[in-house]
């Protein structure tokens, strides 16, 4: 008898686990959507010359495109960093622990394209799956994000227009400029 429950326990565990990656697997697919064309729309901008351009696709564009996905599938959807430029941007108390993770694993050497975070956590009597990926910092990322020597005194101005507690800067190529977070009830 102890062996019938211990295998059926075994998989039942099994099952769920094979559950829980198809779940992240979907998240990730849809999750993984919205970079690439948030860095295209950068890119065309930039190869216009249009730095303000730039600006209104990271501030406008992208968010509007985390919240048609976030309609469309009913999780919720956003950017964050632990250097905010948006308020709104803020990371809760999970999000901040995988960005740490995720720096630290960065300082240590890791590729931060490579970098993403599942997990099922309870949140009072609901099961939800949290989902991050990091989004590293690219070259056409500096012309805003990097240092004093990379932002342009029009690009700074108008940043500071924007985001008077602006703290999204002074990064390097390849470091983790925040990640795109996934929080889906399950």
């Amino acid at each position: 008898m102890k062996k019938l429950f211990a295998a059926t326990l075994a998989i039942t565990a099994f099952g769920a686990l094979a559950d829980d990656a198809a779940l992240i697997a979907e998240t990730r697919k849809t999750a993984l959507a919205i970079p690439p064309k948030l860095l295209q729309m950068v890119q065309e901008e930039i190869d216009k010359g249009s730095l303000h351009g730039a600006i209104a696709a990271c501030s406008e564009k992208a968010p509007k495109m985390a919240a048609a996905a976030s309609q469309t599938t009913g999780w919720a959807i956003r950017r964050v960093s632990l250097k905010n430029r948006n308020p709104e941007a803020a990371p809760d108390a999970w999000e901040r622990a995988v960005l740490e993770d995720f720096d630290r694993r960065r300082a240590a050497g890791e590729n931060a394209a490579m970098m993403e975070k599942a997990e099922i956590v309870s949140e009072g009597d609901k099961r939800t799956l949290r989902y991050m990926k990091a989004l590293p910092t690219q070259a056409l990322c500096l012309n805003c994000h990097g240092g004093p020597d990379k932002i342009t005194p029009e690009v700074k101005a108008r940043l500071t227009e924007l985001y008077p507690a602006d703290k999204a800067i002074d990064y390097r190529e390849g470091q983790v400029r925040g990640a795109l977070t996934v929080k889906r009830a399950l």
